[in-house]
C-alpha cells in the first residue's frame, strides 16, 4: 500500500483548486494499492488557498503568512492515516512545499527550485518511508 499526494489522482486539492491527475496513479487507487491524503486540507488549509513556498524553516504565502503549523498538522496527520494504512512507501506531489521530495521552490515565488524536501515529505523521510514524486514514475 502506497501513501499517495491526493491531487495525482484528480482531486482537486491544490492551492489553485484544481488537481494533477496521473494515469499511473488513478490505476493505483482503481487497483486499491493507494492511499490518498492532502496534508494542506488536513492541516485546516481551505481550497483554493493562496500559494506557499518554503522559506528557512518557515511557510509562507505570497501575502507573507506564516502557515507552517497548518503544514505541520497537516503532515502529522497525514502521517497517521499512512501508518494506520500499512504504508511504507509514498508517491507524493513534486515540488510542493508540503509534498515535494528532493527538490521544492525557494520561497521567492519566482520559480526557482532549491534542494530540499516538503514538510509532509520530510516527516515520511523521518519515519522510514521510501518516497517518489509523479516525475519518478516511469
Amino acid at each position: 500500500m502506497k501513501v499517495i499526494s491526493a491531487c495525482l489522482a484528480g482531486i482537486e486539492c491544490r492551492y489553485d483548486g484544481k488537481g494533477k491527475p496521473n494515469s499511473k496513479i488513478i490505476e493505483l487507487v482503481k487497483e486499491g494499492k493507494a492511499i490518498l491524503v492532502c496534508p494542506e486540507q488536513l492541516g485546516g488549509l481551505s481550497t483554493p488557498r493562496t500559494p506557499a513556498e518554503q522559506k528557512g524553516d518557515k511557510v509562507l504565502t505570497t501575502k507573507g503568512e506564516d502557515i507552517t503549523k497548518e503544514f505541520e498538522k497537516g503532515a502529522e496527520e497525514a502521517l497517521k492515516i499512512a501508518k494506520m494504512a500499512g504504508c511504507s512507501k509514498a508517491i507524493l506531489k513534486a515540488k510542493s512545499p508540503s509534498c515535494g521530495y528532493g527538490m521544492v521552490y525557494d520561497g521567492s515565488f519566482t520559480g526557482t527550485l532549491k534542494e530540499g524536501n516538503g514538510v509532509f515529505a520530510e516527516l515520511l523521510k523521518k519515519n522510514g518511508f521510501k518516497i517518489i514524486t509523479e516525475e519518478d514514475l516511469v
